[in-house]
């Protein structure tokens, strides 16, 4: 008899072959949820969830169940480091797409400065034993990019494996890097350079995050128009590799260099723009949490990823 993964598996397998492609609603998720933009998750020695996202001094959400969600200040409370003012323009501005980690019994935290539409981006790092408000140690900058560089220093994401770190970014017009970490320091290794694993020509991704399921990497980034509400067009896709620097390529065989990249979740009913997402091994599998669109507000959605075709189904 299948299982509940498996069913949805099958009957997303033949709606594809159908030519319509379906997709559940998010899980069950309660409490502070609306506003949330760019969430990633972690989950401490305590077992607890933290979520970081978007906006002024980075805002904290905790969770005991994955379900209800409570507001818990901000990682900066003060006030963002002033080292973030030449990108963002402002003192105390928002801060994006942070990418927050629990490793070695401390959180750490990438995040971005920038202006919509601008190069001039930097990623920067902070640390935490606790991860609650007012503990976070700013421990300075990552990387940055220019108006006349190649990519650009938006969407950190810190992959780990073994004693290799890895640091993915980037980079909305100008394709997804990957660059390798000193894994003393979380800043770039000596002598690092970008290595572009994924791109659309000129096409809009970002919002890029890294896992290895089985013998693949997959590589998970959001595509299209972000952060206009109803009229947003994001969504999320994914390729993967046998090794983590490519070469990458869809469920079809085109190549992530080549525009590649197989659909995960787009705009269905109510549910618009799904994307800006993370993923998280729990218990039960993979966990996907992610924005999206009502006319008003975004919110967190949160699905698991069945993997047993080879490829992510969400349910």
């Amino acid at each position: 008899m299948l299982g509940l993964p498996q069913v949805f598996t099958l009957f997303s397998a033949l709606l594809t072959l159908s030519g319509v492609q379906a997709y559940p609603n998010p899980g069950t998720v309660n409490g502070a949820i609306t506003g949330v933009h760019d969430p990633s998750v972690a989950k401490g020695a305590d077992g607890a969830y933290i979520l970081v996202s978007t906006g002024k001094g980075l805002p904290i959400r905790t969770s005991t169940d994955r379900i209800t969600w409570t507001s818990a200040g901000t990682v900066f409370p003060s006030g963002a480091p002033s080292a973030t003012d030449a990108y963002t323009g402002t003192s105390n501005g928002d801060l994006w797409a942070p990418d927050i980690t629990y490793v070695g019994g401390k959180f750490l935290l990438y995040f971005s400065a920038s202006t919509f539409g601008s190069k001039k981006s930097a990623i920067f790092l902070a640390q935490s034993t606790t991860g609650k408000t007012g503990t976070w140690t700013y421990s300075g900058l990552v990387t940055s990019t220019t108006t006349s560089s190649t990519y650009n220093a938006i969407d950190p994401h810190l992959y780990i494996e073994g004693s290799n770190w890895y640091l993915t970014l980037g980079s909305w017009s100008n394709g997804i890097q990957l660059f390798s970490l000193s894994s003393s320091t979380g800043k770039l290794a000596s002598g690092a350079a970008a290595k572009t694993i994924s791109t659309r020509s000129g096409g809009a991704e970002e919002a890029s995050f890294l896992i290895k399921q089985g013998s693949y990497y997959y590589l998970f980034t959001s595509w299209d128009a972000c952060c206009a509400g109803l009229s947003s067009t994001y969504n999320t896709r994914v390729v993967r590799s046998t090794s983590i620097g490519g070469s990458y390529v869809d469920q079809a065989g085109k190549a992530a260099n080549s525009g590649g990249g197989t659909l995960v979740l787009a705009s269905h009913g109510s549910i618009i723009g799904p994307g800006g997402g993370s993923l998280l091994a729990d218990a039960d599998g993979w966990v996907y949490f992610y924005h999206w669109y009502s006319a008003t507000t975004s919110t967190l959605g949160v699905n698991l990823l069945d993997f047993s075709s080879g490829w992510p189904v969400a349910y």
